[in-house]
Formats: C-alpha cells, structure tokens, sequence
C-alpha cells in the first residue's frame, strides 16, 4: 500500500472526433496503462474519452449524438475507461487545451457546476514547471494542501498522426502546445519504426519538454481508423471485428454512414484552421 501511495495518479484523456469509435481507439487505452504501470512509478487511474463537437466541421462528420452513443456503447463494459460528453455538448468548437483545463479543473473541485470558465490553465504563464502536480521538492510538498497534491495529472493520449499535427500551420497554437506539453504531457502511441522521436527532436518547443512526451511503441500492429471503417461501410463491406459488436449493431441500426453523410461539411473550413488563421490577422 505504501509503494501505491508513492506512484503518480493519471487520468488519460483522449480527445478527436470517434467517428466511429474503433477497437483501435479503446487499444490506445490500454497500451498507455500497460506502458505506465510498467514504469513502476504511475498508477492510471481512469481514461477518459471526449469526442469533438460538431462545430469543428469535418468532413464526414455525424452528429455528436451519435458518437457519443457509439463511444458509451463501446466502454460500456469497461471498468476504468467512460464516455465524457461536455467537449461535444458545446455550441462553439473548444481547444484541446481547454479540455484537457476542464478535466483537471473536474479533479480539483469535483462539481457538477463547474464550466468552462473554470478551466483555468494549471500554471502563470511563464511560471516553470516546478508548479506542476506532484513535481514539487520535498519542502514543498509539506507546505502543499492535502487535495491539491493528491489531485492525479492528465495526459493527453493520442496517436502519432495527432502529434504531427502539431506541424501543420493554423491548426495548433503555438502557446497552446506549449502549455499541453509542459503541464499536462503527452502520451504517444506510435508503431516501431516510425519517425515520432525524429519529429520531436526538429520542435524546438517538443524537444524542450521532452521528459513530459512518453512515446509508447505498438508492437503488435492495428492498421484500423475510421476512415477506414466508414469507407468499408459505403462499399457494403462488413466491419465486423473492427468496431465493438454493440458500435456495429448501432450503425446498422440507424445508418449512420453513406455516401451523403460522408459529404457533409464538403468546402467547409476546418473550426481551428477558420480561428487561428482569423486571430493571426487581427
């Protein structure tokens, strides 16, 4: 029980569109918890799953309602992984680092009040790292409230694609990426071989906070997206085993994807590309 005290609590938060939710999605999971609880030093505590509104506007995708349905249908037998549904509930489309506030705001005060005005970042900026959760110097944590230094750290989960987009001009903020990889951290899925380690070593701001990036190597490979699936599903081709039984049963059910759902938002700018490009000009 003592060595438990000592490990780092995490919560793993994954954030995108579920659409739909795959057995990819939910392998992530488990990969990362495996990866930290070999480390010896973490306890992974929940995962957390929190699909995009649909005011992010891309291509293809369904109604919120939807994915959300599918992804609580997809953990629905699951002990440590749930559903959130406040990013998707939002009117307007929320930055990731907003989610990933709120979430450690949910820790702090678990209240049923709290709302995106809360989300507050975790740090000044400018302050150093050194006021992140459970990186305090043995003085301090001694001088540390009981809840806040308990309060579990949330890392943001993804797959290599998502971390690479960290490249792409206008759909992350500079300052925001900052603040994810310095006080939250990253959590990164990748396949053997690929060239993650060499993408975070030509960001300056990566490769600043590297310590805080954990790259998790896929060994047994899963070549599954929802891309795929949705394109198996427009050419009457069975997804069975690439999805849960209960996601394949819901799309069926209600049709979720055709040729016309598939052309939804066709031309239309992507939310982040639409905001950054808009506040760089202003």
């Amino acid at each position: 029980m003592e060595d438990s005290d000592k490990k780092t609590e995490v919560v793993l938060l994954a954030c995108g569109s579920f659409n739909p939710i795959t057995n990819m999605h939910l392998r992530l999971f488990e990969l990362a918890k495996d990866y930290f609880h070999e480390t010896g030093k973490y306890k992974v505590i929940k995962g957390i799953i929190s699909p995009v509104g649909d005011a992010y506007k891309k291509k293809g995708l369904i109604s919120a309602n939807h994915r959300v349905t599918m992804a609580k249908l997809a953990t629905k037998n699951s002990d440590w992984v749930e559903v959130d549904d406040w990013e998707s509930s939002q009117s307007e489309w929320l930055e990731t680092l907003k989610v990933l506030r709120y979430h450690h705001q949910k820790l702090l005060s678990p209240d049923p009040t709290n709302s995106l005005q809360n989300a507050i970042p975790l740090t000044k900026p400018g302050r150093k790292r050194k006021q992140e959760p459970n990186r305090h110097d043995p003085i301090k944590k001694k001088n540390q409230s009981p809840d806040i230094k308990s309060v579990p750290q949330v890392k943001l989960l993804c797959g290599s694609d998502m971390l690479e987009s960290f490249g792409i001009p206008n759909l992350w903020k500079l300052e925001d990426i900052t603040e994810i990889v310095e006080n939250h951290g990253l959590v990164c899925i990748s396949r053997a071989g690929n060239n993650v380690q060499k993408f975070i070593y030509e960001s300056d701001i990566l490769w600043r906070h590297k310590n805080n990036i954990h790259l998790v190597e896929e060994w047994i490979t899963n070549d599954i997206s929802s891309t795929k699936i949705r394109r198996a599903l427009q050419r009457g081709q069975s997804i069975r085993y690439l999805v849960p039984d209960v996601v394949q049963a819901y799309i069926e059910k209600n049709n979720l994807y055709s040729p016309e759902s598939e052309d939804r938002n066709a031309g239309v700018v992507l939310a982040p590309l639409q905001k950054h490009a808009s506040d760089s000009k202003n």
